[in-house]
């Protein structure tokens, strides 16, 4: 294939400097905005229906048919089939949740949850990790590193080791739960705890990576962004290739949100749907920058043209006051997120809307999810908590279709759950309101007539 299909330019409207999919850049280091990945799509033979990448399904002993990502993979078309680096990624569920729908407000058959739990690593962040490691292995690279909350360091090691390259991540001490922390030493990752957040960690690996000319892979790597596109290709697949009304979404970084933008934006140009379907963005309360910037601030887009001081000011007076994100939901305890101008394209292209939800409702929400058969970290249940919220705002219909985006399995974070079903959460975890779905277990006596007594209680 010819790299010169695909491309990496600047976003800032006001640069746009080019650059080749062979070149390892994580900022545009003319004026160091976010880096875009474009095509030239005439060049690229891409299907005439999207019912077509369906027959890939026939061929699925190869391994790039298999994978949910490689499937679609003249969407992402930025590297030469040898470099991809799979591990099956992917396989995840489109479920209709009735039970879950209701407790929403959303008549029978109209919401769906997209569960990302089923991936390799346990969340979502293995749909970019093998974008970002297939151009990793495209440019040579042999260490990699991010800083995470969790889930991109579980990731990361995972698709590290698969590929054999040294794997480091930062994560903040204590900033971290215990099931992803697990992942990062199990895989082999040399973990660094760093005295601090996840916003301190992102800008410490910044600084170390280009130091140590290290391959980064969060989210400001533009290559993993367009593996997390396929996400919303299979959502648009279990619901037979039909449009949605609505996709509610998770913001922490903020690499879902801009990677769904992007990808119904070029689904649309290619002509391969008619309409693009609304985006809703969920903050935790505890960490509401994107709700701030947009609701309060009114920020918006504006076809690049957006005010960006608005946003450094914000992130300046959040160093001046000492402000730090608290939220259970440890995945979007995140405070200056990276992708926020490709986030406020999304939410153009979609026609979208932010909101942001307390931690309360969120485990509420999770614990509606896990009684209907699905179990998800905190995190997720943002999404089912911020359609409820819209739901009871009139902004959207009961009659409307949605899928909620489910993040990441729910053994990321088993402490949060324990926690909301025992009143004894975490220490500096604690969810303040009343737990409405807890399910408290009952201590009995090691007695026979007793546990039938307390069974039939």
């Amino acid at each position: 294939m010819n790299h010169d299909v695909a491309y990496q330019q600047c976003m800032n409207a006001g640069c746009r400097a080019t650059f080749g999919v062979t070149e390892s850049l994580f900022a545009c280091p003319k004026c160091g905005s976010l880096l875009d990945i474009r095509y030239e799509w005439e060049r690229i033979a891409v299907p005439k229906r999207l019912a077509d990448f369906g027959a890939r399904w026939a061929t699925r002993s190869n391994p790039l048919d298999f994978s949910g990502v490689w499937r679609f993979r003249e969407l992402l078309h930025f590297c030469p089939d040898r470099f991809k680096v799979t591990q099956g990624e992917g396989q995840t569920l489109l479920q209709c949740a009735d039970g879950v729908a209701q407790y929403v407000g959303l008549d029978k058959g109209r919401l769906h949850l997209q569960y990302e739990g089923c991936n390799p690593s346990g969340s979502f962040k293995d749909n970019g990790m093998t974008a970002a490691f297939s151009h990793a292995s495209m440019v040579g690279a042999s260490r990699v590193a991010c800083a995470s909350t969790g889930n991109t360091s579980a990731s990361l090691a995972l698709y590290a080791s698969a590929a054999h390259m040294e794997a480091i991540v930062f994560v903040g001490a204590g900033k971290i739960a215990f099931g992803k922390l697990a992942q990062a030493l199990d895989y082999g990752a040399r973990t660094f705890q760093v005295e601090g957040d996840f916003d301190d960690c992102m800008a410490r690996i910044k600084e170390v990576t280009e130091a140590l000319k290290l391959y980064l892979v969060n989210s400001v790597n533009p290559f993993r962004l367009e593996g997390q596109k396929t996400i919303m290709y299979r959502v648009l697949e279990g619901l037979n290739w039909q449009v949605p009304d609505w996709v509610i979404v998770p913001g922490g970084n903020l690499g879902n949100s801009s990677s769904f933008g992007k990808a119904f934006g070029e689904l649309k140009e290619l002509g391969l749907i008619e309409r693009i379907p609304r985006l809703a963005v969920v903050n935790s309360a505890g960490a509401p920058t994107l709700d701030r910037i947009v609701n309060e601030k009114q920020v918006r887009y504006n076809a690049g043209k957006f005010d960006a001081d608005v946003i450094y000011k914000d992130y300046e007076w959040q160093d001046q006051t000492h402000l730090r994100p608290h939220t259970i939901a440890s995945a979007i305890e995140i405070a200056k997120p990276v992708n926020i101008d490709k986030c406020l394209r999304a939410l153009e292209i979609c026609g979208g809307v932010v909101r942001s939800v307390s931690d309360a409702d969120i485990m509420d929400a999770k614990a509606q999810v896990g009684r209907h058969g699905l179990g998800c970290e905190p995190a997720s249940a943002a999404s089912v908590a911020g359609a409820k919220l819209l739901i009871q705002q009139g902004v959207i219909g009961p009659a409307e279709r949605v899928v909620c985006i489910l993040t990441g399995h729910a053994l990321k974070d088993p402490d949060a759950t324990v926690g909301y079903h025992t009143g004894k959460y975490p220490k500096g975890k604690a969810v303040k309101g009343k737990r409405h779905f807890s399910n408290v277990p009952v201590p009995v006596a090691n007695d026979t007539a007793a546990l039938v007594k307390a069974i039939q209680s």
